[in-house]
């Protein structure tokens, strides 16, 4: 989905200062404390443990944070952390690229495998920097949180998010009302704590600990927010930052407004993926217009309301699997021909897709985790509207045009709008003095952070060069193979060069029919696909 925010802002000066310090006074000399030991003590890198599925050469450790930066002193997490060292020489090293790569609720732990697996969009950075992930506060190895028993979390099928009545409302918000609930029973301690700023300042004790004096850094959706708030936090401590498909970081949008503007774009992404699908109705045969393939989906989600396919799968199943389509390019073909095999009879590889595995204990424990950080972190951010009346109006209305993700999305916010645990005030986000050049790449037709989130960011730090990619929605353009981007983000991070004036690059290619071996391995990546999108 889209970023997080950050702390409660605005406290008085420090002796000696002529401003207010962003995020507070007391904050800013606990980060400063966390940093300096973090900078003695370093990371005690070993072998990563057999079950994170990180193979050497990656190494793992961790890095010892205060859970409230204005006490130090006072109770500690640990964050976990991986790297690999640079392919290049000694002389070509530049220090540790960080990377964060949204959610809220995401890991990056998977970053170094992108050396691994050698991938080639990134082999000339990995010459250069040493990769670095990490799991932020509340997610998997980091004192991970919770808010409900992970296989009660995934089980199916869940109740369809469109009501049809006011009984279906109100269903529907003593669940979300149970959940904020079931948040603070089993996560109370952690939950203030769970804000942007705080993640921003991790990184910045991790930047310590990795013996950096200057942070390296790659966000990708909310990852971008993260980038916003450290450099608003650090602007001295930054060398590089890359920010990609960018959370709009105005306080008014986050995040009530954030995830109302979210409904229009996926609506947007989705009429987009349609008029592909008709474009290939000879490899599909789902219908050869928009609005054919349209009819089917009404059709298939009436179905499943009906009578979920295989026990499990109903329209908020569908919904969950076929929203990676509006999310990313690459699930264009998989959820295409997962569909297609349904319509062609066989119904296993949508159910295998969108299905819960209720055997896959630690993939549940990482969903349900996953979408907890998600809405503690959102939730702890701002101040979110308690008026159920306000929540119901504006969903109302942005269903009648935009329904393929509204009431989902407002269903999944709305334990923000009981939540048993202090709420933040955004910090306004922008920098001018000390930041160096920063680059900021978006598509014009993202569905997760929409455009105008790159424009607002632009705006707020100063020097800033923005990379726009022309007619293109993937979300998360960096990791894609278009070379008037790769070019720009290699001289960047090689060479801290930028064109003098922001660029716009054509689109990458568009997906092609896939032919794979069987709808059944396409239900795989899909699933895939699923699991890794943000939320």
């Amino acid at each position: 989905m889209t970023g997080a925010l950050i702390t409660g802002a605005l406290v008085a000066p420090t002796a000696g200062a002529s401003e207010p310090v962003p995020g507070g006074a007391a904050e800013a000399r606990g980060v400063a404390v966390a940093a300096a030991k973090a900078a003695k003590k370093g990371i005690d890198w070993k072998d990563c443990p057999a079950d994170w599925g990180l193979a050497k050469p990656i190494q793992c450790g961790y890095v010892t944070v205060p859970l409230d930066y204005a006490k130090p002193e006072g109770r500690k997490i640990k964050i976990a952390v991986d790297r690999i060292g640079n392919t290049g020489s000694p002389s070509e090293r530049q220090g540790s690229l960080v990377y964060n790569p949204g959610g809220p609720g995401g890991s990056g732990m998977r970053f170094p495998t992108r050396v691994t697996n050698k991938n080639p969009v990134w082999a000339n950075a990995a010459k250069a920097y040493d990769f670095v992930g990490f799991d932020p506060r509340g997610v998997g190895h980091s004192a991970p949180i919770s808010c409900v028993d992970p296989q009660e979390f995934v089980k199916a099928p869940k109740m369809d998010p469109v009501p049809d009545s006011e009984a279906d409302k109100r269903v529907q918000r003593k669940l979300a009302k149970a959940y904020a609930q079931g948040c603070k029973e089993r996560s109370g301690r952690m939950l203030p704590h769970m804000t942007t700023p705080n993640t921003a300042r991790d990184i910045d004790v991790i930047r310590a600990a990795l013996g950096d004096k200057k942070l390296n850094y790659l966000g990708v959706s909310y990852g971008t927010y993260i980038g916003g708030v450290y450099a608003t936090l650090f602007p001295n401590h930054v060398r590089r930052l890359i920010v990609d498909s960018v959370v709009n970081p105005s306080r008014e949008k986050i995040w009530y407004q954030a995830n109302l503007d979210q409904d229009v774009a996926f609506e947007m992404r989705w009429n987009d993926w349609k008029a592909w699908v008709a474009k290939n109705d000879a490899a599909y045969h789902i219908g050869n217009t928009s609005a054919k393939v349209q009819k089917q989906w009404n059709t298939l989600r009436a179905a499943a309301k009906k009578s979920p396919i295989g026990g499990v799968v109903g329209p908020s199943e569908l919904l969950g699997f076929f929203q990676s389509a509006p999310y990313y390019d690459s699930a264009w073909t998989q959820v295409a021909e997962v569909w297609s095999a349904y319509l062609a009879g066989d119904d296993k590889p949508l159910i295998e897709a969108a299905g819960p595995d209720m055997s896959d204990t630690a993939g549940n424990i990482a969903s349900e985790n996953g979408n907890a950080v998600y809405t503690a972190v959102e939730c702890a951010d701002t101040k979110w509207p308690t008026s159920w009346a306000k929540w119901d109006r504006d969903n109302t209305r942005l269903h009648r045009d935009y329904p393929f993700l509204t009431w989902s999305n407002a269903w999944m916010n709305l334990p923000c709008a009981t939540w048993g645990a202090k709420q933040h005030t955004p910090l306004e986000v922008g920098a001018s003095k000390g930041l160096p050049k920063t680059l900021i790449v978006q598509s014009t037709r993202d569905a997760a952070t929409p455009y105008d989130g790159a424009v607002e960011l632009h705006k707020r730090l100063k020097g800033s060069r923005l990379i726009t990619e022309k007619d293109a929605g993937s979300h998360g353009v960096t990791g894609l193979v278009n070379g008037c981007i790769n070019e720009r983000v290699d001289a960047y991070l090689l060479k801290g060069t930028v064109d003098a004036k922001d660029v716009t690059c054509a689109p990458h290619a568009t997906p092609v029919p896939a032919k794979s071996d069987s709808a059944a391995k396409a239900a795989k990546a899909a699933k895939v696909a699923k699991a890794t999108a943000v939320k």
